[in-house]
């Protein structure tokens, strides 16, 4: 499952944000800018002091002092939904095999490992892997750590292109609006909790 909008409430607003705010420019050209721009930071071709180097050069403005700006904007807007971690632990504990796939930037995987969550078989991130969802090869990644077939992999993310990228890579998917959803969507699949 994804961590930012399943795992976790949605992130990227409070993001985008927290880091205009922080670099004193608006959030609408921040945002346009950070999307033309994060993709080599997301899957981890480049430093977080080299992404703000270039973000900086684009609005033009000062690169952030701050030992990790994009650190403390996860932290800052980082909100659990229980109920999903809870639905994972119920799901391992019930012999199924738990993975996290999500496309993130180092510093949010620092915090992730502080968190020392321990419902999760594997975790694969996009800037540890070079490669991000819906590229087929993330998927692959996460089936093979598992050690399972695509399809016998249920992937759930609330972004409906990464869950169509699932099923092109073999995969079931659902895309998360809300827990019950979830739950009857598992249950379609066979699951049930």
């Amino acid at each position: 499952m994804d961590w930012g909008g399943v795992l976790i409430e949605g992130t990227a607003a409070g993001l985008m944000q927290y880091c205009a705010d922080a670099l004193g420019v608006s959030c609408r050209h921040y945002t346009q800018v950070h999307e033309a721009l994060a993709g080599p930071f997301q899957e981890g071709r480049i430093t977080e002091q080299e992404f703000w180097v270039r973000v900086c050069g684009r609005l033009g403005c000062p690169v952030p002092p701050m030992q990790s700006l994009w650190g403390d904007a996860f932290r800052a807007i980082y909100v659990p939904r229980p109920e999903v971690f809870g639905l994972a632990v119920k799901l391992r504990d019930g012999g199924y095999k738990t993975a996290l796939l999500s496309n993130t930037e180092l510093p949010c995987v620092q915090y992730f490992r502080e968190l020392g969550y321990d419902m999760l078989d594997i975790q694969v991130f996009s800037c540890v892997e070079g490669v991000s969802k819906p590229d087929k090869r993330i998927y692959a990644l996460a089936i093979e750590r598992l050690g399972i077939h695509a399809h016998q992999a249920v992937f759930i993310d609330d972004r409906p292109d990464f869950v169509e990228g699932a099923r092109k890579a073999g995969l079931h998917g659902i895309t998360f609006t809300d827990m019950s959803h979830l739950l009857l969507e598992l249950a379609k699949l066979g699951i049930d909790l």
